[in-house]
């Protein structure tokens, strides 16, 4: 009995335990990493102990997802959250638009800084969609989605014009990273913690693309669309972060080639997309004002 109590009390510790220990772990690993080998006891330590750690968590996985459903059906707003599609849209169009405009006025500081024509296109880039991002939030907070099909098809006519728009500061910089050969060192780890983050970004993006088709409301589609080209964006900066980190000098022509390829196929990806939603809109346009005059 003593032997089970042991074994529960190492494999399930108190929440307050695994809160304490969790950083640690991570400080520890992080540390090795940096500063020793793999064969260093210090290392060694800090594997075992991340692995320990690692062990503990997943055996509160079942609790984990308990609480979680616990805290959905029991908060209102979580609820919300989950059973309302508007009110879904409208948080993560307002997260999206209050990210750009802080990273627009951030590039802004670099440029004036820096006096970088880098950063200036990266302020271009975030203003145009937080423009976009604003007249879809514009509308989805005075509407729902199809109950003025008219405004949300005039609103994704003008994403694709800005889209295009957009797509001239992506230019700038494809070919401010490939032609002048712009890099950046963020570290293994940073490296590999962006690559996560990018690849689960850019799936959810497919996902959400695909699945908000349903729907079939314009302002939906663009707002997954722009989300898509802007993850798309986001592998191509991983590549280049990837390349640089992991790829070392003797790769430089190999990397401007591979960096020029991704971001001609990035571009033709964002005018594609931007010009979609351009005819549809035209064509969805010119056929409401046909079936208003004729009285259908």
């Amino acid at each position: 009995m003593n032997f089970k109590k042991i074994i529960k009390a190492i494999l399930l510790p108190h929440l307050a335990v695994v809160i304490s220990l969790l950083p640690i772990s991570i400080a520890l690993l992080v540390f090795s990493l940096l500063c020793y080998e793999t064969t260093h006891v210090i290392s060694i330590i800090s594997y075992i102990f991340a692995f320990y750690m690692l062990v503990v968590i997943c055996m509160r996985i079942p609790r984990m997802i308990d609480f979680i459903r616990s805290i959905k059906n029991n908060n209102k707003y979580i609820s919300k959250y989950f059973s309302d599609v508007h009110y879904r849209m409208n948080i993560s169009l307002y997260t999206a638009l209050i990210w750009n405009v802080v990273f627009a006025v951030f590039q802004l500081g670099l440029g004036f800084y820096h006096n970088s024509v880098w950063f200036y296109a990266m302020c271009v880039y975030y203003i145009m969609l937080a423009i976009m991002r604003f007249f879809l939030v514009k509308h989805t907070n005075e509407f729902k989605a199809n109950e003025n099909i008219c405004s949300e098809i005039k609103k994704s006519y003008l994403c694709g014009w800005l889209l295009l728009i957009m797509n001239l500061a992506l230019m700038v910089i494809i070919f401010f990273i490939v032609y002048w050969n712009k890099s950046f060192d963020y570290g293994e780890i940073a490296t590999i913690t962006l690559a996560l983050y990018t690849f689960v970004t850019f799936t959810f993006a497919i996902i959400n693309a695909v699945k908000y088709k349903r729907y079939k409301s314009p302002i939906y589609s663009s707002a997954k669309a722009i989300n898509l080209v802007v993850a798309c964006v986001s592998m191509l900066t991983l590549e280049n972060v990837m390349l640089n980190t992991f790829g070392g000098n003797e790769v430089a022509g190999f990397r401007q080639i591979m960096l020029g390829v991704s971001g001609g196929a990035v571009s033709i990806c964002a005018i594609v997309v931007a010009l979609y939603m351009i005819i549809k809109g035209y064509k969805n346009l010119k056929l409401l004002n046909v079936t208003q005059d004729t009285g259908v």
